[in-house]
């Protein structure tokens, strides 16, 4: 893929860090650009939890669940990914993403862009043990990091690849200890008739505790879901401010204007 084709698949960013975003807002991008250093300071003072319903806005059963069970879901998942983040340490006896990887037995890859997609990536786990971090996020990312006080927001604990090859290791891990983990145990019915059933899993499970995963293994002070918005505004501000004010709606916080005042 050259850097053209890859900068078309903006038009429709359908990924971020989180995964799928098939939101048609991002089709049709008309948002108040704000000051990135504003938006995050607004994203870091949000807890893990309160990320729920942008995280379930993303899954494709969430039409089958409650606030309540969103919210339950997204606890168990937080908890989750840390308990897991925190026996990966042990087992492997460090906490550096890079040293895991090598000690699982990972391959590892640091291409520009992702190969035959339209889609906008930042990192992607390929089964059994691929792991491909994109640097053309990660190079935007070390551009937007020195916006007019964005370091400072952001803190001298982000490593961007190493979250995001902390993030995508969680992918293996779940594989790993998939007959008990959370994430993978956890099911919904969808339908039973009589001795008939469907049971399914919950994909944004996975995704809400790789983000705790990530979060407790790189000893970041905030929610890894704020990297959606720093990643995306490295290719659109635009977007990402209209990213930012859909997160702001949904866990029922006032977007800041145009100056990053409320």
């Amino acid at each position: 893929m050259d850097k053209e084709t890859f900068q078309n698949g903006l038009k429709t960013i359908k990924e971020g860090l989180i995964g799928k975003q098939n939101s048609n807002r991002y089709q049709r991008p008309h948002f108040t650009i704000r000051p990135l250093a504003a938006m995050l300071r607004d994203l870091v003072e949000m807890d893990a939890v309160d990320w729920y319903a942008y995280a379930f806005s993303r899954e494709p059963l969430n039409g089958k669940f409650t606030d309540e069970q969103r919210i339950e879901f997204t606890k168990e998942s937080i908890a989750c990914g840390i308990e897991y983040a925190q026996k990966i340490a042990r087992e492997y006896g460090s906490k550096n993403p890079v040293m895991i990887a090598e000690k699982m037995g990972m391959e590892v890859s640091y291409p520009d862009y992702p190969e035959k997609t339209d889609r906008v990536l930042f990192g992607e786990f390929k089964e059994p043990d691929k792991i491909m971090i994109y640097m053309d996020a990660v190079n935007k990312a070390a551009k937007s990091i020195k916006e007019p006080g964005v370091k400072e927001v952001l803190t001298s604990h982000l490593n961007v690849k190493n979250l995001l090859l902390a993030h995508e290791l969680f992918h293996n891990v779940e594989d790993k200890y998939r007959k008990e983990i959370y994430t993978r145990t956890k099911k919904v019915r969808l339908w039973n008739i009589g001795p008939l059933h469907n049971d399914s899993e919950v994909y944004t499970l996975g995704e809400i505790a790789g983000m705790a995963f990530a979060q407790e293994l790189c000893g970041l002070p905030y929610s890894s879901f704020v990297m959606d918005v720093f990643l995306v505004y490295g290719y659109s501000p635009e977007e990402a401010s209209g990213l930012y004010e859909e997160i702001m709606e949904k866990s029922g916080r006032i977007p800041c204007d145009a100056d990053g005042n409320h």
